[in-house]
């Protein structure tokens, strides 16, 4: 494991948004020593049935950000979301501020570009977000400074963002009651994300981990926030010391009884392409239903 330029004794304000359509938590995290903040993860609403797209979730993160008269540094997105639209660009007109996802993203575009038989205009390139992130990189959030640790497993481009003492996981790791998330995905490994957890649980103990996402197991309250401490000790994916083998052969079985989440061929088209909805021939916002392709 590289070494990661951890800074303990920075502690960044955190607010938390969740959307319960998708049991989604998004975060605007504010610099203690100065006016910046990023968002992460953040949602842009989708009625199916209706075929429209609106943006509740995403306004009170403005209006929270205006409110207190922040400046918007980056919008980070951990990975590609198959359960929710990125409300990435949409924020971006409102408040600026830079794009930044894992680098893997080429992957993740040139796996999804055939299954969406996207043509040659679908660039697969990672062009459409501002920056890329490799293993280790570092940018910063007013005086604080942030890395990316490269976390893969769930998807190929799944990154832990690291600002301060707080962590935001993505869907590398749920609540300790939670566990972890699927690995059957194009792109998914079980191995690769456990290797990944590992990393993560490498951590210190008293570094806040922020969740993407909770369902409330065995009827709890939501709840998005954890330690490390307390994923190494309890969750019952990967906690107490559970082995390599033994948690690849739980993923695997856990996982061919999972349904898809019900956003995901939206989603995918979408969060590809940074948060942008596709347009048909005409220039009008288009999406695809491929048919017996995942």
């Amino acid at each position: 494991m590289m070494d990661y330029p951890v800074n303990m004794g920075v502690t960044p304000v955190v607010k938390a948004f969740f959307d319960e359509a998708t049991n989604t938590i998004s975060y605007v995290v504010k610099d203690p020593d100065s006016s910046a903040c990023a968002v992460v993860d953040s949602v842009m609403d989708i009625d199916m049935a209706a075929g429209r797209i609106t943006y509740t979730h995403a306004d009170a993160m403005i209006a929270y950000i205006l409110d207190l008269g922040l400046r918007l540094d980056w919008i980070i997105e951990t990975h590609v979301h198959a359960d929710h639209l990125s409300a990435a660009p949409y924020i971006q007109q409102k408040l600026g501020g830079k794009i930044g996802i894992g680098e893997k993203i080429l992957v993740v575009q040139e796996t999804f570009g055939k299954i969406f038989n996207e043509g040659t205009e679908f660039q697969r390139d990672g062009s459409q977000f501002d920056a890329l992130f490799k293993d280790g990189d570092t940018y910063k959030v007013g005086q604080m400074t942030c890395f990316a640790m490269h976390t893969p497993g769930h998807t190929p481009a799944c990154m832990v963002h690291v600002m301060g003492d707080a962590a935001f996981v993505g869907d590398t790791l749920f609540m300790p009651d939670g566990g972890s998330a699927r690995a059957d995905f194009p792109g998914g490994d079980a191995g690769e994300l456990y290797d990944s957890i590992q990393k993560v649980l490498r951590l210190p103990d008293d570094m806040r981990l922020f969740m993407c996402h909770d369902y409330g197991p065995n009827g709890r309250d939501i709840q998005w926030e954890t330690s490390v401490g307390a994923e190494k000790a309890y969750n019952i994916h990967v906690g107490g010391g559970k082995t390599r083998e033994e948690f690849v052969k739980f993923r695997t079985e856990r996982d061919a009884q999972l349904a898809m989440p019900r956003l995901i061929l939206p989603s995918l088209q979408v969060n590809m392409r940074a948060g942008e909805v596709p347009r048909d021939s005409d220039g009008n916002p288009m999406l695809k239903l491929p048919v017996n392709r995942l």
